[in-house]
């Protein structure tokens, strides 16, 4: 009887160190959602579009990102001094990729995986925001250091297949790098990304100026937020 009551002490003492660890990770998901602006302040949001800039191998790249909340996002990439422009567009039902500068002739469907994936690029909220509600699964890994900081680490399993892990500084609760893992042409690719320079909008939001990718930082120079966005830019070029 003894050793029973034993193992029944310590599922009950597991239990509740699970529980702690959930409540743990919706408790920094939390901070970090009021700390970008509120829920409610996003949920206004209907689109985005930023414009930036960056140097890549001392070539001048511009970078235009516009996202409409459910109907589609669109990048384009344009190297002036080639006068090159690529896009890559994602919709709810189909998605193109014409990257001239990679070598290619035309534009070219996304894979099902990829568009699967993407779908969540749709959503200007990003992932925390109502995460159970979108079907993502988040948890929490503990802290691990980044760059002298020794940041929160919460892993997000897209809805639509992407993973990515987020690092959260405890200081400001702000995502100061991501890792994702996603396929790419049938193959799995995993690209950091850190996030910096935060500032805060007119219509509450607060959103990082300076991205840091692995061949370049992306300086953000214009955000437009409910703007006027005409459906059409999420169509396929002729």
């Amino acid at each position: 009887m003894k050793l029973k009551f034993l193992n029944l002490s310590a599922l009950f003492i597991l239990g509740f160190a699970l529980a702690g660890f959930s409540q743990t990770a919706d408790e920094i998901i939390s901070k970090h959602i009021e700390a970008i602006g509120g829920a409610d302040a996003w949920s206004k949001i209907n689109s985005i579009k930023q414009e930036g800039s960056l140097q890549v191998q001392g070539t001048d790249v511009d970078i235009v990102l516009t996202i409409m909340k459910g109907k589609g996002t669109r990048q384009d990439i344009t190297l002036s001094s080639a006068g090159m422009t690529g896009y890559r567009i994602i919709t709810p039902t189909e998605g193109w990729s014409y990257m001239p500068f990679n070598g290619q002739m035309a534009p070219e469907a996304i894979t099902p995986d990829e568009l699967a994936q993407d779908q969540d690029d749709m959503d200007p909220e990003g992932p925390f925001i109502n995460y159970k509600a979108k079907g993502h699964k988040i948890e929490y890994l503990g802290k691990e250091d980044v760059e002298g900081t020794e940041a929160y680490k919460l892993k997000a399993e897209m809805k639509g297949g992407k993973v990515e892990t987020f690092f959260i500084d405890p200081s400001s609760y702000m995502v100061i790098r991501t890792v994702v893992k996603q396929k790419v042409n049938g193959q799995e690719v995993e690209q950091q990304t850190d996030l910096s320079n935060y500032e805060k909008l007119p219509e509450g939001i607060v959103m990082p100026k300076t991205i840091t990718l692995p061949f370049g930082e992306l300086n953000i120079t214009s955000v437009v937020v409910n703007g006027n966005v005409d459906e059409s830019t999420f169509k396929k070029p002729d």
